[in-house]
Protein backbone atom coordinates (compact mmCIF):
# COMPACT_ATOMS: atom_id res chain seq x y z
CA UNK A 1 0.00 0.00 0.00
CA UNK A 2 1.18 3.52 -0.77
CA UNK A 3 2.35 5.67 2.10
CA UNK A 4 0.56 8.97 2.65
CA UNK A 5 2.88 11.27 4.57
CA UNK A 6 1.63 14.60 3.24
CA UNK A 7 -0.52 15.12 6.32
CA UNK A 8 2.51 15.87 8.49
CA UNK A 9 2.01 19.23 10.23
CA UNK A 10 -1.13 19.66 8.13
CA UNK A 11 0.86 21.77 5.70
CA UNK A 12 -0.70 22.45 2.33
CA UNK A 13 2.50 23.59 0.66
CA UNK A 14 6.03 22.31 0.51
CA UNK A 15 8.19 22.39 3.61
CA UNK A 16 10.82 25.08 3.33
CA UNK A 17 12.14 24.74 6.86
CA UNK A 18 14.83 22.25 7.80
CA UNK A 19 13.86 21.12 11.28
CA UNK A 20 16.48 21.00 14.01
CA UNK A 21 14.20 18.75 16.02
CA UNK A 22 16.23 16.01 17.75
CA UNK A 23 15.61 12.43 16.72
CA UNK A 24 14.05 10.66 19.68
CA UNK A 25 14.22 7.15 18.25
CA UNK A 26 15.32 3.83 19.74
CA UNK A 27 18.95 3.25 20.60
CA UNK A 28 20.70 -0.07 20.52
CA UNK A 29 20.22 -0.45 24.28
CA UNK A 30 16.41 -0.37 24.02
CA UNK A 31 14.70 -3.76 23.76
CA UNK A 32 12.47 -3.84 20.69
CA UNK A 33 8.87 -4.62 21.59
CA UNK A 34 7.49 -8.01 20.56
CA UNK A 35 3.92 -9.02 19.77
CA UNK A 36 3.75 -10.82 23.12
CA UNK A 37 4.99 -7.67 24.87
CA UNK A 38 2.36 -5.61 23.09
CA UNK A 39 -0.41 -7.99 24.12
CA UNK A 40 0.78 -7.83 27.71
CA UNK A 41 1.03 -4.04 27.75
CA UNK A 42 -2.66 -3.71 26.79
CA UNK A 43 -4.08 -6.82 28.43
CA UNK A 44 -6.21 -4.58 30.65
CA UNK A 45 -8.32 -3.59 27.62
CA UNK A 46 -11.71 -5.27 27.39
CA UNK A 47 -11.16 -8.16 24.94
CA UNK A 48 -14.87 -8.22 24.03
CA UNK A 49 -14.80 -4.71 22.56
CA UNK A 50 -13.45 -3.62 19.18
CA UNK A 51 -11.86 -0.44 20.48
CA UNK A 52 -11.43 1.70 17.37
CA UNK A 53 -11.91 4.96 19.23
CA UNK A 54 -8.46 5.78 20.57
CA UNK A 55 -9.08 9.42 19.62
CA UNK A 56 -11.51 10.01 22.49
CA UNK A 57 -9.61 8.78 25.53
CA UNK A 58 -6.28 7.43 24.32
CA UNK A 59 -4.60 4.45 25.95
CA UNK A 60 -1.89 3.73 28.48
CA UNK A 61 0.37 0.65 28.53
CA UNK A 62 0.73 -1.44 31.67
CA UNK A 63 4.40 -0.52 32.16
CA UNK A 64 3.50 3.18 32.31
CA UNK A 65 0.57 2.50 34.64
CA UNK A 66 3.01 0.68 36.94
CA UNK A 67 5.36 3.66 36.87
CA UNK A 68 2.48 5.98 37.67
CA UNK A 69 1.59 3.85 40.67
CA UNK A 70 5.18 4.06 41.94
CA UNK A 71 5.00 7.87 41.80
CA UNK A 72 1.67 7.83 43.63
CA UNK A 73 3.07 5.62 46.39
CA UNK A 74 6.20 7.75 46.68
CA UNK A 75 3.96 10.73 47.36
CA UNK A 76 1.70 8.88 49.81
CA UNK A 77 4.62 7.37 51.69
CA UNK A 78 6.23 10.71 52.60
CA UNK A 79 4.42 13.70 51.07
CA UNK A 80 6.82 16.32 52.39
CA UNK A 81 9.85 14.59 50.89
CA UNK A 82 7.94 14.15 47.63
CA UNK A 83 6.95 17.81 47.46
CA UNK A 84 10.33 19.31 48.40
CA UNK A 85 12.65 16.84 46.65
CA UNK A 86 10.84 15.01 43.83
CA UNK A 87 7.87 16.85 42.35
CA UNK A 88 9.43 19.95 40.79
CA UNK A 89 12.46 18.03 39.59
CA UNK A 90 10.28 15.37 37.99
CA UNK A 91 8.01 17.86 36.25
CA UNK A 92 11.02 19.76 34.90
CA UNK A 93 12.35 16.49 33.47
CA UNK A 94 9.02 15.89 31.72
CA UNK A 95 8.93 19.45 30.41
CA UNK A 96 12.43 19.05 29.01
CA UNK A 97 11.44 15.90 27.12
CA UNK A 98 8.35 17.62 25.72
CA UNK A 99 10.45 20.63 24.71
CA UNK A 100 12.67 18.33 22.65
CA UNK A 101 9.73 16.39 21.20
CA UNK A 102 8.05 19.53 19.86
CA UNK A 103 11.23 21.46 19.01
CA UNK A 104 10.62 24.44 21.26
CA UNK A 105 13.58 26.76 21.73
CA UNK A 106 13.54 26.80 25.52
CA UNK A 107 12.05 24.69 28.30
CA UNK A 108 10.49 27.84 29.77
CA UNK A 109 8.15 27.86 26.76
CA UNK A 110 6.63 24.56 27.91
CA UNK A 111 4.09 24.34 30.72
CA UNK A 112 2.34 21.14 31.78
CA UNK A 113 -1.38 21.29 32.51
CA UNK A 114 -3.98 18.59 32.97
CA UNK A 115 -5.82 18.96 29.66
CA UNK A 116 -5.88 20.92 26.43
CA UNK A 117 -9.12 22.48 27.69
CA UNK A 118 -7.19 23.97 30.60
CA UNK A 119 -4.60 25.32 28.18
CA UNK A 120 -7.38 26.96 26.17
CA UNK A 121 -8.64 28.59 29.38
CA UNK A 122 -5.14 29.97 30.06
CA UNK A 123 -4.95 31.64 26.65
CA UNK A 124 -8.55 32.83 26.47
CA UNK A 125 -8.37 34.19 30.01
CA UNK A 126 -5.58 36.50 28.83
CA UNK A 127 -7.84 37.71 26.01
CA UNK A 128 -10.71 38.33 28.44
CA UNK A 129 -8.45 40.42 30.69
CA UNK A 130 -7.45 42.53 27.70
CA UNK A 131 -11.12 43.42 27.19
CA UNK A 132 -11.72 44.06 30.88
CA UNK A 133 -8.64 46.27 31.17
CA UNK A 134 -9.47 48.31 28.06
CA UNK A 135 -6.62 47.11 25.87
CA UNK A 136 -9.15 45.41 23.58
CA UNK A 137 -12.39 47.14 22.67
CA UNK A 138 -15.94 45.82 22.57
CA UNK A 139 -17.53 45.93 19.14
CA UNK A 140 -14.17 46.37 17.46
CA UNK A 141 -11.86 43.53 18.48
CA UNK A 142 -12.62 39.91 17.64
CA UNK A 143 -11.54 36.29 17.93
CA UNK A 144 -11.66 33.95 14.92
CA UNK A 145 -12.17 30.21 15.32
CA UNK A 146 -13.08 27.28 13.10
CA UNK A 147 -16.67 26.07 13.00
CA UNK A 148 -15.37 22.58 13.81
CA UNK A 149 -13.55 23.75 16.94
CA UNK A 150 -13.90 21.30 19.82
CA UNK A 151 -17.10 21.80 21.81
CA UNK A 152 -15.42 22.64 25.11
CA UNK A 153 -13.16 25.18 23.39
CA UNK A 154 -16.21 26.82 21.84
CA UNK A 155 -17.73 27.02 25.31
CA UNK A 156 -14.48 28.52 26.63
CA UNK A 157 -14.59 31.18 23.91
CA UNK A 158 -18.16 31.92 24.95
CA UNK A 159 -17.21 32.08 28.64
CA UNK A 160 -14.09 34.22 28.28
CA UNK A 161 -14.41 36.21 25.05
CA UNK A 162 -18.11 36.68 24.38
CA UNK A 163 -18.85 37.43 28.02
CA UNK A 164 -16.09 40.05 28.03
CA UNK A 165 -17.69 41.76 25.03
CA UNK A 166 -15.50 40.44 22.24
CA UNK A 167 -16.87 39.46 18.85
CA UNK A 168 -16.45 35.86 17.72
CA UNK A 169 -16.16 35.02 14.02
CA UNK A 170 -16.58 31.37 13.01
CA UNK A 171 -14.93 30.02 9.88
CA UNK A 172 -17.40 27.72 8.07
CA UNK A 173 -15.79 24.55 6.79
CA UNK A 174 -17.17 22.15 4.20
CA UNK A 175 -17.43 18.41 4.78
CA UNK A 176 -16.67 16.05 3.13
CA UNK A 177 -13.45 17.65 1.94
CA UNK A 178 -11.43 17.08 -1.18
CA UNK A 179 -8.46 19.39 -0.58
CA UNK A 180 -6.79 21.55 2.11
CA UNK A 181 -7.37 24.48 -0.23
CA UNK A 182 -11.06 24.45 0.70
CA UNK A 183 -10.10 25.24 4.30
CA UNK A 184 -7.55 27.86 3.29
CA UNK A 185 -10.10 29.63 1.09
CA UNK A 186 -12.74 29.75 3.83
CA UNK A 187 -10.19 31.00 6.36
CA UNK A 188 -9.07 33.83 4.10
CA UNK A 189 -12.70 34.78 3.49
CA UNK A 190 -13.41 34.91 7.22
CA UNK A 191 -10.48 37.26 7.84
CA UNK A 192 -11.60 39.41 4.92
CA UNK A 193 -15.14 39.60 6.38
CA UNK A 194 -13.66 40.71 9.68
CA UNK A 195 -11.57 43.37 8.00
CA UNK A 196 -14.43 44.69 5.86
CA UNK A 197 -16.59 44.84 8.98
CA UNK A 198 -14.07 47.05 10.74
CA UNK A 199 -12.91 44.31 13.11
CA UNK A 200 -9.40 43.80 14.43
CA UNK A 201 -8.65 40.11 14.93
CA UNK A 202 -6.80 39.82 18.21
CA UNK A 203 -6.66 36.03 18.36
CA UNK A 204 -7.14 33.17 15.91
CA UNK A 205 -7.98 29.78 17.40
CA UNK A 206 -7.01 27.07 14.94
CA UNK A 207 -7.32 23.31 15.34
CA UNK A 208 -4.48 21.09 14.17
CA UNK A 209 -6.58 17.92 13.91
CA UNK A 210 -10.30 18.55 14.35
CA UNK A 211 -12.20 16.13 16.54
CA UNK A 212 -15.56 15.74 14.77
CA UNK A 213 -15.36 15.47 11.87
CA UNK A 214 -11.69 14.52 12.09
CA UNK A 215 -9.58 16.38 9.52
CA UNK A 216 -5.94 17.48 9.51
CA UNK A 217 -5.98 21.27 9.15
CA UNK A 218 -3.28 23.00 7.04
CA UNK A 219 -2.14 24.71 10.20
CA UNK A 220 1.18 26.13 9.01
CA UNK A 221 -0.48 27.79 6.05
CA UNK A 222 -3.23 29.27 8.26
CA UNK A 223 -0.63 30.63 10.68
CA UNK A 224 1.21 32.26 7.77
CA UNK A 225 -2.05 33.83 6.59
CA UNK A 226 -2.60 35.22 10.08
CA UNK A 227 0.84 36.85 9.98
CA UNK A 228 0.12 38.34 6.56
CA UNK A 229 -3.21 39.72 7.79
CA UNK A 230 -1.74 41.17 11.03
CA UNK A 231 -3.69 38.90 13.39
CA UNK A 232 -2.26 39.63 16.83
CA UNK A 233 -1.87 36.09 18.19
CA UNK A 234 -2.45 32.53 17.01
CA UNK A 235 -3.47 29.70 19.33
CA UNK A 236 -3.38 26.17 17.92
CA UNK A 237 -5.61 23.70 19.72
CA UNK A 238 -4.04 20.33 18.98
CA UNK A 239 -5.69 18.01 21.47
CA UNK A 240 -4.90 15.26 18.93
CA UNK A 241 -1.45 16.62 18.08
CA UNK A 242 1.54 14.94 19.65
CA UNK A 243 1.79 11.29 18.60
CA UNK A 244 -0.94 11.72 15.97
CA UNK A 245 0.60 14.18 13.52
CA UNK A 246 3.90 16.02 13.21
CA UNK A 247 4.34 18.73 15.85
CA UNK A 248 7.21 21.21 15.47
CA UNK A 249 7.00 24.62 17.10
CA UNK A 250 9.61 26.19 14.82
CA UNK A 251 7.81 25.04 11.68
CA UNK A 252 4.27 25.83 12.80
CA UNK A 253 5.14 29.27 14.13
CA UNK A 254 2.12 29.80 16.41
CA UNK A 255 2.20 31.93 19.55
CA UNK A 256 0.44 29.26 21.61
CA UNK A 257 0.08 25.54 20.99
CA UNK A 258 -1.46 22.86 23.16
CA UNK A 259 -1.71 19.10 22.87
CA UNK A 260 -2.85 16.31 25.15
CA UNK A 261 -0.35 13.56 25.86
CA UNK A 262 -2.95 11.05 27.06
CA UNK A 263 -4.60 10.68 23.64
CA UNK A 264 -1.83 9.62 21.25
CA UNK A 265 1.33 9.66 23.39
CA UNK A 266 0.40 6.83 25.79
CA UNK A 267 0.34 8.90 28.99
CA UNK A 268 -2.30 8.15 31.63
CA UNK A 269 -5.07 10.70 31.97
CA UNK A 270 -4.65 13.44 32.16
CA UNK A 271 -1.76 15.55 30.91
CA UNK A 272 -1.27 18.20 28.25
CA UNK A 273 1.37 20.79 27.45
CA UNK A 274 0.96 24.44 26.55
CA UNK A 275 3.66 26.03 24.45
CA UNK A 276 3.85 29.81 24.68
CA UNK A 277 6.43 31.52 22.51
CA UNK A 278 8.74 33.72 24.57
CA UNK A 279 7.78 37.35 24.05
CA UNK A 280 6.49 40.30 25.98
CA UNK A 281 2.97 38.87 26.40
CA UNK A 282 3.85 35.34 27.45
CA UNK A 283 4.64 36.53 30.97
CA UNK A 284 0.99 37.57 31.36
CA UNK A 285 -0.31 34.01 31.09
CA UNK A 286 -1.63 32.48 34.29
CA UNK A 287 -3.14 29.21 35.34
CA UNK A 288 -6.88 29.61 36.03
CA UNK A 289 -6.43 27.82 39.37
CA UNK A 290 -4.49 30.30 41.51
CA UNK A 291 -2.18 28.94 44.19
CA UNK A 292 1.02 29.90 45.98
CA UNK A 293 3.14 30.08 42.81
CA UNK A 294 1.01 32.81 41.16
CA UNK A 295 3.24 35.38 39.48
CA UNK A 296 6.25 33.09 39.08
CA UNK A 297 5.55 32.25 35.43
CA UNK A 298 3.01 29.89 33.94
CA UNK A 299 5.27 26.82 33.99
CA UNK A 300 5.94 27.22 37.72
CA UNK A 301 2.32 28.10 38.49
CA UNK A 302 1.11 25.00 36.65
CA UNK A 303 3.57 22.73 38.48
CA UNK A 304 1.76 23.39 41.76
CA UNK A 305 -1.95 24.18 41.84
CA UNK A 306 -2.61 22.59 45.20
CA UNK A 307 -2.35 19.11 46.64
CA UNK A 308 -3.46 16.68 43.94
CA UNK A 309 -2.22 13.71 41.93
CA UNK A 310 0.60 14.86 39.63
CA UNK A 311 1.68 11.34 38.66
CA UNK A 312 0.45 11.59 35.05
CA UNK A 313 2.84 14.52 34.57
CA UNK A 314 5.78 12.58 35.96
CA UNK A 315 5.70 9.46 33.76
CA UNK A 316 6.66 11.17 30.49
CA UNK A 317 10.21 9.66 30.65
CA UNK A 318 8.68 6.18 30.98
CA UNK A 319 6.37 6.85 28.03
CA UNK A 320 9.34 7.91 25.91
CA UNK A 321 11.07 4.66 26.87
CA UNK A 322 7.94 2.74 25.81
CA UNK A 323 7.57 4.41 22.39
CA UNK A 324 11.27 3.99 21.70
CA UNK A 325 10.78 0.22 21.81
CA UNK A 326 8.97 0.50 18.47
CA UNK A 327 10.74 0.76 15.13
CA UNK A 328 11.20 4.45 14.39
CA UNK A 329 9.99 5.54 17.83
CA UNK A 330 6.97 7.83 17.93
CA UNK A 331 7.54 8.84 14.29
CA UNK A 332 7.31 5.21 13.22
CA UNK A 333 4.20 4.62 15.32
CA UNK A 334 2.56 7.69 13.84
CA UNK A 335 3.40 6.69 10.27
CA UNK A 336 2.11 3.14 10.67
CA UNK A 337 -1.07 4.31 12.40
CA UNK A 338 -1.75 6.67 9.50
CA UNK A 339 -1.17 3.98 6.90
CA UNK A 340 -3.37 1.45 8.69
CA UNK A 341 -6.26 3.80 9.43
CA UNK A 342 -6.38 4.85 5.77
CA UNK A 343 -6.22 1.20 4.68
CA UNK A 344 -9.00 0.20 7.09
CA UNK A 345 -11.08 3.22 6.15
CA UNK A 346 -10.84 2.38 2.47
CA UNK A 347 -11.73 -1.24 3.21
CA UNK A 348 -14.87 -0.20 5.10
CA UNK A 349 -15.89 2.34 2.47
CA UNK A 350 -15.52 -0.26 -0.27
CA UNK A 351 -17.57 -2.78 1.71
CA UNK A 352 -20.40 -0.30 2.23
CA UNK A 353 -20.24 1.49 -1.12
CA UNK A 354 -19.42 4.83 0.51
CA UNK A 355 -16.34 7.06 0.74
CA UNK A 356 -13.85 8.66 3.10
CA UNK A 357 -14.71 12.12 4.41
CA UNK A 358 -11.34 13.52 3.33
CA UNK A 359 -8.40 12.44 1.16
CA UNK A 360 -5.72 10.29 2.86
CA UNK A 361 -3.32 13.22 3.25
CA UNK A 362 -5.93 14.95 5.43
CA UNK A 363 -6.17 11.95 7.77
CA UNK A 364 -3.68 11.45 10.57
CA UNK A 365 -4.35 8.46 12.83
CA UNK A 366 -8.10 8.89 12.41
CA UNK A 367 -10.35 8.72 9.35
CA UNK A 368 -13.99 9.53 8.67
CA UNK A 369 -15.82 6.72 6.87
CA UNK A 370 -19.27 7.14 5.34
CA UNK A 371 -21.95 4.77 6.66
CA UNK A 372 -24.60 3.28 4.37
CA UNK A 373 -27.37 5.78 3.67
CA UNK A 374 -30.01 3.09 4.20
CA UNK A 375 -29.35 3.24 7.96
CA UNK A 376 -31.50 6.35 7.93
CA UNK A 377 -29.30 8.68 9.97
CA UNK A 378 -31.26 11.95 10.14
CA UNK A 379 -30.07 13.83 13.23
CA UNK A 380 -27.54 13.97 16.08
CA UNK A 381 -29.81 11.87 18.26
CA UNK A 382 -29.73 9.11 15.66
CA UNK A 383 -25.93 8.90 15.71
CA UNK A 384 -25.89 8.87 19.53
CA UNK A 385 -28.38 6.00 19.61
CA UNK A 386 -26.61 4.11 16.84
CA UNK A 387 -23.30 4.41 18.65
CA UNK A 388 -24.88 3.00 21.82
CA UNK A 389 -26.48 0.20 19.81
CA UNK A 390 -23.14 -0.78 18.26
CA UNK A 391 -21.52 -0.78 21.68
CA UNK A 392 -24.23 -2.72 23.52
CA UNK A 393 -25.23 -5.22 20.83
CA UNK A 394 -22.04 -5.74 18.82
CA UNK A 395 -19.13 -4.78 21.10
CA UNK A 396 -17.91 -2.03 18.76
CA UNK A 397 -16.80 1.33 20.17
CA UNK A 398 -16.75 4.03 17.52
CA UNK A 399 -18.01 7.64 17.45
CA UNK A 400 -20.37 8.68 14.65
CA UNK A 401 -20.90 12.12 13.10
CA UNK A 402 -24.10 13.43 11.53
CA UNK A 403 -23.75 15.62 8.48
CA UNK A 404 -27.03 17.01 7.18
CA UNK A 405 -27.37 17.01 3.40
CA UNK A 406 -27.28 20.32 1.59
CA UNK A 407 -30.65 22.08 1.63
CA UNK A 408 -31.14 21.55 -2.09
CA UNK A 409 -30.43 17.81 -1.87
CA UNK A 410 -32.92 15.21 -0.73
CA UNK A 411 -31.45 12.80 1.84
CA UNK A 412 -32.29 9.73 -0.27
CA UNK A 413 -29.05 7.84 -0.89
CA UNK A 414 -26.84 10.65 0.37
CA UNK A 415 -24.38 9.68 3.12
CA UNK A 416 -25.36 11.55 6.30
CA UNK A 417 -23.46 9.50 8.89
CA UNK A 418 -19.68 9.14 9.18
CA UNK A 419 -17.82 6.88 11.60
CA UNK A 420 -14.56 8.22 12.99
CA UNK A 421 -12.18 5.28 13.17
CA UNK A 422 -8.83 5.42 14.94
CA UNK A 423 -5.79 3.19 14.74
CA UNK A 424 -3.33 2.68 17.58
CA UNK A 425 -0.64 0.06 18.17
CA UNK A 426 -3.00 -2.30 20.01
CA UNK A 427 -5.54 -2.47 17.17
CA UNK A 428 -5.89 -5.53 14.93
CA UNK A 429 -7.56 -5.89 11.56
CA UNK A 430 -10.23 -8.01 13.27
CA UNK A 431 -11.44 -4.89 15.11
CA UNK A 432 -12.39 -3.29 11.82
CA UNK A 433 -13.86 -6.49 10.39
CA UNK A 434 -16.06 -6.69 13.47
CA UNK A 435 -17.32 -3.17 12.76
CA UNK A 436 -17.84 -3.95 9.08
CA UNK A 437 -19.78 -7.10 9.85
CA UNK A 438 -21.95 -5.35 12.45
CA UNK A 439 -23.00 -2.68 9.96
CA UNK A 440 -23.55 -5.32 7.26
CA UNK A 441 -25.81 -7.23 9.63
CA UNK A 442 -27.84 -4.10 10.34
CA UNK A 443 -28.17 -3.30 6.64
CA UNK A 444 -29.15 -6.87 5.68
CA UNK A 445 -31.81 -6.97 8.42
CA UNK A 446 -33.47 -3.81 7.10
CA UNK A 447 -32.53 -1.84 10.22
CA UNK A 448 -32.95 1.94 10.33
CA UNK A 449 -32.20 4.36 13.14
CA UNK A 450 -35.92 5.06 13.46
CA UNK A 451 -36.21 1.68 15.18
CA UNK A 452 -34.04 2.93 18.05
CA UNK A 453 -36.48 5.70 18.97
CA UNK A 454 -39.08 3.31 20.37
Amino acid sequence: MATHNNHLNGDAISNRHVSKKPKLAPTAAVAVITEADLQSEFSHHDPAVARINNGSFGCCPASVIASQRRWQLLNLRQPDHFYFNELKKGILHSRTIIKDLVNAEHVDEISIVDNATTAAAVVLQQTAWAFHEGRFHKGVDAVVMLHYAYGSVKKSVEAYVSRAGGDVIEVPLPFPLTSPNEIITEFRCALERAKSGGKTVRLAVIDHVTSMPSVVIPVKELVRICREESVDKVFVDAAHGIGCTSVDMQEIGADFYTSNLHKWFFCPPSIAFLYSRKNSSSCDLHHPVVSHEYGNGLAVESAWIGNRDYSAQLVVPDVLEFVNRFEGGIQGIKRRNHEKVVEMGQMLAAAWGTHLGSPPEMCASMAMVGLPACLGIKCDLDVARLRTHLRDEFGVEVPIYFRAPAAAISAGDVVTGYARISHQVYNKVEDYYKFRDAVDQLVNSGFTCAQLST
